[in-house]
């Protein structure tokens, strides 16, 4: 039997509204288990880390969400920020699902909502990942400065039931505006640069925007960060790249510098986009990150 209830949080939203229409199911399955549980929906962006946050303050320890990586996000920062523990279970049903992939969750949310049923039924031993800290804010997958952000912003604003494709027009709308390079000053554990530069990637995960292979070596529980700055490149170049990105044959390239890190930090001059977990933030000219090893426990 379980050891006390489950809440369930569902984005009705995420996925282009297929979280929503799965809820019914996703309840069933947790029924035939005998899962005791509770189910709660978001209304607006932030509303779900809210609800999570104060659940796990009244004392929920077991927290399931229904949805993408942007609802995984809000779950892990309402998570982090409350008083009590907690342990986190995925059911993805989102556009990406890059922290599934990264959790070795199975993408079949049907098959995923069944093992992790058996799971909580049992009370399986937790495994433990990490988490990312920038500036106050916690990320599970990933963080994006620069060109990668202004991609998400726009690719986040589209609408079209195209899955994952998404980001890929959205890359072509950001070639036709050109590609900005801004001076920054990148200085971490293991590697230290100034100059322009196209885009910084701070991965915990290995995948963006579900179909970038952009950290292949990432392990969320190895206690480091990924850290890929791509020099300035045309808007051919980047085209040439995408192959590579997508397939995760791109960290040869001479334009794109590696390292692994615990903590790095990026200043900018004058402010740039930025993005958690493809969730956009304000623009920003001073960024420290950082890795929080074991800081999660996982259904």
């Amino acid at each position: 039997m379980t050891s006390g209830p489950v809440s369930l949080f569902v984005n009705p939203t995420a996925g282009r509204g297929r979280a929503g229409r799965r809820l019914s199911r996703i309840s069933a399955l947790l029924e035939q288990e005998g899962i005791e549980f509770e189910s709660y929906q978001s209304r607006t962006a932030g509303d779900l880390e809210d609800q999570v946050r104060t659940q796990v303050n009244r004392g929920t320890e077991k927290i399931v969400v229904a949805g993408g990586d942007g609802s995984v996000h809000e779950a892990v920062n309402g998570i982090m920020h409350a008083d009590n523990p907690a342990r986190l279970g995925v059911i993805p049903s989102g556009t990406g699902n890059d922290f599934a992939k990264a959790c070795r969750i199975p993408l079949n949310w049907e098959h995923a909502t069944q093992l992790l049923a058996e799971r909580i039924k049992v009370d399986a031993t937790s495994r433990c990942i990490d988490i990312g800290r920038m500036n106050e804010r916690y990320f599970a997958n990933g963080a994006g400065i620069g060109f990668d952000a202004k991609v998400t912003k726009i690719a986040r604003s589209y609408r079209w039931p195209i899955g994952d494709l998404v980001y890929l027009f959205a890359i072509f709308r950001c070639l036709v505006d050109g590609v900005a390079t801004p001076d920054m000053t990148i200085t971490s554990d293991a590697l230290t640069m100034r100059g322009p530069i196209t885009l910084a990637s701070i991965s915990n995960g290995a995948w963006v925007g579900g179909m970038f292979h952009i950290a292949p070596m990432a392990d969320n529980s190895d206690g480091k960060l990924e850290l890929l700055i791509a020099d300035p490149v045309s808007r051919t170049r980047i085209l040439s790249l995408l192959p590579k990105i997508i397939s995760g044959e791109h960290l040869g390239e001479n334009e794109v510098k590696h390292a692994s890190v615990s903590r790095v930090t990026i200043e900018a001059r004058g402010e740039v986009p930025s993005h958690l977990d493809g969730e956009v933030g304000a623009p920003a000219s001073r960024f420290v990150i950082e890795i929080l090893p074991a800081a999660l426990n996982l259904l």
